[in-house]
């Protein structure tokens, strides 16, 4: 059977829980191949991103899973699988197969090992070759139905009094309809099940699709959790069958931060059959869940029609979510809930509708029921925002509901008291003020508008020419007046730049030309002589007979260095300090902080670039936890306290004007910077103290911290944005990590700090989740825009913030990418002026580029290096301002000196060697770029104007739009990939012959892994940073805290904070305030 060709149904329903593993945000593949087993027929409990080893085992129990799927891509994978099978031994489930993937990472003899040790099967990318996509998911499918769920153990009756998950579970699974052979006993057991029961109340969550019913849901658990401890709660989750498949995609637990399994229990349940059948079979699962004696039981349905009312039947208590959105207030007459739910919520209540919408609700309500007495406040119809962490309409949801409960006598339990709160300017919630919401609109006409200008003002300068061509015709009366009416017509900024234009050229056609930046004259040489001798242009000017040819050139790409800045945002390429800076990033600090001395000991200026490990990554410390301890210093650098920090960056001035420090971390990136100040600070005490042999006083203090934030240059990435909608490294909420953004930049505005960038917004990382260049820039700059709307609603400038932005992009193989940078300059800066009225160093869009890590292959990796150098040699033309060149092993391991050197090698040779390189604007004057220019640019505008209808950013990012559109996009280059249809070299065409063996085609490479030692050193030195600031460390957080729910500045306590505490410390205090991210599918 060929499940994606047939689309048959599986006999008997295969359930799969997928994932990636722990500290893993590389969720395309996975997202990809449940997608594919749903498509097969399997029921498919998506877990999504950051999933621990006993959070996966803990949910194939509770789901009654077949197998578990579990991508893995950041290191750490040995010990994390072996470690799945090891609990699923512990917890007798050890018949649940295991598979995984990871790409190139995990290498054939790994692939052996971990074979050899249970797990079913990991896929390798020449498994993907061979086998497809549909081949791979046949091969789970069969596998996993070769084996059966073991029986219902003897003492079944015991194990249930005490709530044991798996005899739930087991039970669960036994009632489900069409599960073959096992179902036909559980009629058996109803009787006995009844004996056992128990008066559970039963709650009943119903509303429309996308009304937000599981992030409410995980909401009420969390408050339950705080307000009842030791009591218990059961969840049931409904989900639709598909019905041309069979398959189903149960996804609520993706949504679930509060599931704690000793509790907690969870099943999700597809509809398989409708009507009768279910609720026969919701009817079973309620039975089993009170002869558990669960102290409440709470069940979601799907997203239900209008006149769906079926849940009523099946609990105590009802409840139904709905939005603003559901029309003309003649359609809640449609709605049959709004008889029968006893509390009604209208969530998303920061929508700018939902003041109305509870009006009219109500007002419905009352005619409903004819309840025409009492005030409105006292009706059962609450308004939430279910997804801000410690909503108070959510508090009175959760309270009423309790309350109803007690009421009618179904609990005993004390109860929360009914708070009241009012709502009356809703918008006052939304991070983007209702006014703004259509900003990247405005944003695509003023282009628009731009380009149509120049169209209109060359028109006019043709006519001029062609008057002043006529001028000396004796013949020809009233010429003179003509063209002077003809000049007044003319746009006075394009005036200036006719004006101009003779000026500008002569002055680079001189051998040398004066710059200057930031009030200090710069000299450069304008010709470089070839060994032919002939002079080559540093700029090559156009050679334009027509001056309407020439303002038409100038405004839409100029001179490098000119608006719009098309061609670069500097006239000329810094002298003395290459582009290229290299990403490094493994073990301890100390063995990264080698690295990076052998990285820069050629060069004067020293651009250091820090990949962090994945457990950095997500605000963790270590612990020794096998999932945990696994993933210390893989993949990146180990850092969770200041004391790490200053062995990563010791033997580098950090305030010398020739240091730069980039940082890729987003999720942590507030605490990740506190502890960099701190230690560039902490340099300069040291330097301070051994030259004056004594400690400052508080001025001197005082201008220390002033002199390192005045000179201290660098990037820290901390777009969140961008990490919610591809790469998932968010551990904040998302409003919350968006306030502390804003906190950081208040403080470079307040602490004057002009040459560090407060966020990298980075389409790269968007393109690595599978997105095409275009869509990759224009959701940068659309969320790059969305921070600039932010911001100004913080109250602050444009000119005071705009510059502390910088932007990261890839170059990949698609020809888009030699456009990418020029076509993002363009729109910035024609936004920047003419939306924000920004002044030119704001206009100026600087970007580092990094080439693809997408484009990497375990296969014939030798080739990865000419794959590089074309991606290379397109973003230096464009003229970055970085760049990171990815050395050719890098699909499968942590680059070796080698491959890091012939990495570097690829730009010095295109910088010193390539001699044409010496000119700067190349790429101006070529027909193919202009045309891909004009085409992108109006693809990136379309882009806007469709985020812009889904109610920007914020918005579109509510309906998943930006990561369904990464997704989908991934999806058709896997496919086309695995056809060949897209052909890489040396993966689906050009195959080396000794190739036939399926690991013949991996070169041997040198593996760059941790050592058990390193990773200890690590917990050792933790601890000892632990016991040195115990009695500090408690204080400081409580400090945190209060600044933090008083809405202070929390990056500037963060400082103090940093000092003291660990990374995994701040993060747990800032959790319980601001709360954690919710995982979307």
């Amino acid at each position: 059977m060929n499940s994606l060709d047939k689309n048959a149904p599986i006999k008997d329903k295969i359930r799969f829980v997928t994932a990636t593993t722990l500290f893993d945000g590389h969720d395309a593949s996975i997202n990809i191949i449940r997608r594919l087993l749903q498509q097969a027929g399997a029921e498919v409990i998506h877990l999504g991103h950051n999933r621990s080893a006993r959070e996966i085992v803990h949910t194939a129990i509770q789901e009654g899973a077949h197998a578990i799927a579990a991508s893995s891509y950041q290191g750490g994978h040995m010990e994390f699988f072996k470690y799945i099978k090891d609990l699923l031994v512990q917890n007798g489930v050890d018949h649940i197969r295991i598979f995984g993937g990871g790409g190139g990472v995990i290498v054939p003899e790994e692939i052996h090992e971990l074979h050899e040790y249970g797990i079913e099967h990991i896929y390798s990318p020449e498994d993907g070759h061979h086998l497809g996509l549909a081949g791979m998911i046949d091969d789970m499918i069969s596998r996993t139905a070769a084996f059966a769920s073991p029986p219902l153990p003897r003492d079944w009756k015991e194990r249930l009094a005490s709530r044991d998950g798996l005899v739930v579970s087991e039970l669960l699974s036994m009632a489900e309809k069409d599960l073959g052979v096992s179902s036909a006993a559980f009629p058996a057991l109803r009787g006995e099940l009844s004996a056992l029961s128990s008066n559970t109340p039963v709650l009943g969550i119903t509303g429309t699709g996308g009304s937000g019913k599981s992030s409410l849901e995980d909401e009420f658990i969390r408050r339950f959790a705080a307000q009842y401890p030791g009591k218990s709660l059961a969840v049931l989750a409904v989900d639709p069958t598909r019905k041309k498949t069979g398959g189903a995609l149960l996804g609520d637990r993706i949504r679930m931060n509060f599931l704690d399994p000793e509790r907690v229990f969870m099943r999700s349940m597809a509809t398989r059959d409708s009507g009768q059948d279910m609720l026969d079979t919701i009817r079973d699962f309620i039975a089993v869940l009170r002869a558990a004696r669960f102290d409440l039981i709470v069940i979601e349905t799907p997203g239900i029609g209008q006149g769906d009312t079926w849940i009523t039947q099946v609990c105590d208590m009802s409840v139904y979510v709905m939005t603003s959105e559901f029309g003309a207030p003649s359609q809640l007459e449609k709605i049959d809930m709004l008889d029968y739910a006893d509390i009604i919520v209208i969530n998303k209540f920061d929508h700018k509708n939902s003041p109305d919408a509870l009006r009219d609700v109500r007002k419905q309500y009352r005619r409903n029921r004819s309840v025409f007495q009492g005030a409105d406040e006292d009706l059962p119809i609450i308004g939430t925002v279910a997804s801000n962490f410690s909503d108070p309409g959510t508090t009175l949801f959760f309270s009423l509901c309790f309350n109803m409960l007690k009421e009618r006598g179904l609990i005993d339990w004390p109860v929360p008291p009914k708070t009241g709160f009012s709502r009356e300017h809703p918008e006052s919630l939304s991070v983007i003020p209702a006014e703004r919401e259509h900003y990247l609109s405005i944003i695509s006409r003023a282009v628009l508008n731009y380009h149509k200008k120049t169209g209109a003002e060359t028109a006019v300068i043709r006519k001029l020419e062609s008057a002043k061509i006529l001028l000396d015709d004796a013949r020809l009366q009233g010429l003179p007046e003509l063209v002077r009416e003809i000049e007044t017509t003319l746009d006075p900024e394009v005036k200036h730049l006719m004006d101009g234009w003779n000026e500008i050229k002569e002055a680079y056609e001189q051998e040398k030309l004066a710059v200057k930046i930031r009030g200090r004259e710069n000299i450069t040489h304008l010709f470089s002589l070839s060994l032919s001798g002939l002079k080559i242009p540093r700029i090559a000017l156009p050679r334009f007979e027509s001056m309407a040819d020439t303002v038409r050139w100038m405004r839409e790409e100029n001179l490098p260095g000119y608006f719009p800045y098309t061609a670069g945002v500097f006239p000329f390429r810094r002298e003395g300090e290459d582009p290229k800076r290299q990403f490094a990033g493994e073990g301890p600090p100390e063995k990264t902080n080698r690295r990076f001395h052998y990285l820069s000991r050629n060069d004067e200026a020293k651009r250091l670039s820090t990949a962090f490990d994945s457990l950095t990554l997500y605000g963790q410390d270590p612990t020794t936890e096998p999932d945990i301890f696994g993933k210390i210093g893989e993949s990146g650098v180990s850092i969770c306290t200041l004391d790490d920090m200053k062995k990563l960056y010791a033997g580098f001035d950090l305030c010398s004007p020739m240091t730069s420090v980039s940082m890729t971390i987003n999720g942590p990136a507030p605490i990740m910077l506190a502890f960099f100040f701190n230690t560039a600070i902490d340099q300069q005490l040291d330097r301070f103290m051994t030259e004056k042999g004594r400690g400052p006083e508080p001025a001197e203090l005082d201008a220390i911290r002033t002199f390192v934030f005045e000179n201290i240059r660098g990037t820290v990435q901390a777009d969140i944005l961008k990490e919610d909608q591809g790469q998932n490294s968010c551990i904040f909420s998302t409003g919350f990590a968006l306030k502390m953004m804003g906190d950081i930049q208040k403080f470079f505005i307040d602490k004057k700090i002009r040459n560090f960038y407060s966020v990298s917004i980075s389409g790269y990382h968007i393109a690595e989740a599978g997105a095409n260049p275009v869509t990759q820039l224009a959701l940068t700059l659309s969320n790059a825009f969305t921070y600039v709307e932010y911001y100004l609603g913080c109250g602050m400038h444009i000119d005071d913030f705009a510059p502390n932005l910088s932007f990261f992009f890839s170059s990949g193989m698609d020809p888009e990418y030699n456009v990418l940078i020029r076509v993002a300059r363009r729109i910035w800066s024609i936004a920047m002026k003419y939306v924000y009225g920004a002044n030119e160093q704001s206009q100026r869009l600087k970007c580092h580029v990094q080439t693809s890590g997408r484009s990497l292959h375990a296969q014939e990796m030798q080739f990865n290096d000419i794959r590089t150098t074309l991606q290379a040699l397109m973003a230096l033309n464009d003229n970055c301002n970085s760049l990171h060149t990815n050395s050719y092993d890098e699909a499968v391991t942590t680059p070796s000196e080698e491959s890091v050197r012939r990495a570097m090698a690829i730009q010095l040779i295109i910088m010193k060697e390539y001699g044409i390189f010496k000119n700067q604007n190349m790429l101006q004057g070529s027909f193919i770029i202009r045309e891909l220019t004009d085409l992108v640019e109006e693809a990136v505008l379309k882009e806007f104007d469709a985020i812009s209808r889904r109610g920007g950013v914020l918005g579109a990012m509510e309906t998943h739009y930006q990561r369904g559109k990464i997704q989908e996009e991934s999806l058709v280059y896997e496919h086309q990939k695995h056809s060949g249809e897209y052909p890489i070299i040396g993966v689906n065409t050009y195959l080396d012959d000794k190739a036939a063996s399926q690991e013949s085609s991996r070169q041997d490479v040198q593996l760059a892994r941790a050592s058990y030692e390193e990773k200890q050193s690590q917990l050792d030195n933790l601890k000892t940073f632990h016991g040195r600031h115990a009695a500090e460390a408690h204080v400081a957080l409580e400090k945190l805290r209060s600044v933090a729910e008083s809405g202070e500045n929390i990056f500037e306590e963060l400082m103090n904070t940093a000092r003291v505490a660990s990374l995994g410390q701040i993060s747990e205090l800032l959790y319980s305030v601001g709360g954690k991210y919710r995982r979307n599918m």
